[in-house]
């Protein structure tokens, strides 16, 4: 009985690679908070010496070979996630993406965007895609090697500026909502932290770079998470962890490894991304607040758009909003 019970079907679910994949993310969110650690320790260095010597050789350049892994194709068919186009993006503009929501780890984005395994490359031909994460990540060895090989880069002002001034055919996607986005992050909600986010636009008008409205379905379905009032210890015990390490402490969980039971792994339900119609901007270096204002709600009115267009089709009801705080 007990047999019967734990026995799960390899076609549909791969666990074990699931499962990998879930403890690297966690692992880099474990080690972006070592370099705010005073000595090192030996610990932190065998957690180091996990990541293979050939990332040495990559240089921080994009590697289709890492992108191109077959873990990512088991992590896409897992779910299975996919990514839609509702337009054209030409080669000969650099564009600026905002990627909603952010989730609990943010599988769609990075399935999508920094592996090859729904492909990408060929859906936008000529588009060089970039997921921005935390700045903390590429001050620690070969772990950076290992994200710019996959096309992560820094969120720090500088990086986005860089590829954004260097040649064209780039696309940066930025978790517009951040961590506290996460925080809140549970499923049947489309609550977006973007009201007063408007840092992006300012920097998509310094580059003259394209908009881009993007809205993954599912991102919040896969993880339940424990939610806290604001006056309680738990909540202020977050908020402090944040201050200090750049990211919120979540407590969430999903199914096991045996059938009916609670664990890490992620439920396998459809995430979907949808990547809305570029909204060209002009290139004026130093934007006015009330341009920069302009612009931040066209861009709201276009993701609203995207949202209410493909929301009943992706599992939404017909009268679920977005609500923008």
């Amino acid at each position: 009985m007990h047999s019967n019970h734990c026995r799960v079907s390899f076609q549909r679910l791969v666990p074990p690679l699931v499962g990998r994949v879930f403890w690297d993310l966690c692992l880099l969110r474990f080690l972006s908070i070592m370099p705010c650690l005073k000595q090192p320790t030996h610990f932190q260095s065998l957690i180091l010496l996990q990541w293979p010597l050939s990332y040495l050789a990559m240089c921080g350049r994009h590697s289709a070979w890492v992108r191109n892994w077959c873990a990512w194709t088991h992590l896409k068919n897992y779910f299975p996630i996919t990514i839609l186009k509702t337009k054209d993006l030409s080669p000969k503009h650099n564009y600026l993406m905002g990627v909603h929501p952010h989730g609990i780890l943010t599988f769609g984005a990075f399935c999508n965007f920094c592996t090859e395994a729904t492909g990408f490359s060929k859906i936008f031909p000529g588009i060089t895609p970039h997921l921005a994460t935390l700045s903390w990540f590429f001050k620690i060895p070969l772990v950076r090697e290992y994200l710019m090989a996959k096309g992560v880069c820094s969120v720090s002002q500088p990086a986005i500026d860089y590829l954004l001034s260097h040649g064209t055919g780039n696309l940066v996607g930025i978790v517009v909502g951040g961590v506290g986005e996460a925080l809140q992050s549970v499923p049947n909600t489309t609550t977006l932290i973007l009201q007063k986010r408007k840092g992006f636009v300012r920097t998509a008008l310094q580059h003259g770079a394209h908009l881009v409205p993007t809205f993954t379905f599912g991102e919040t379905e896969v993880y339940e998470q424990v939610l806290f009032h604001k006056d309680s210890w738990m909540y202020k015990f977050q908020s402090c962890f944040r201050s200090i390490f750049g990211f919120y402490f979540c407590i969430f969980y999903g199914r096991g490894f045996c059938q009916g039971s609670n664990g890490l792994l992620p439920y396998s339900l459809p995430i979907i991304t949808v990547v809305g119609e570029p909204l060209p901007l002009p290139k004026i270096e130093k934007p006015s607040p009330e341009v920069v204002d302009k612009y931040h709600a066209l861009y709201m009115d276009a993701l609203c758009k995207l949202f209410d267009q493909h929301k009943t089709q992706y599992g939404c009801s017909a009268t679920q909003k977005l609500l923008f705080v």
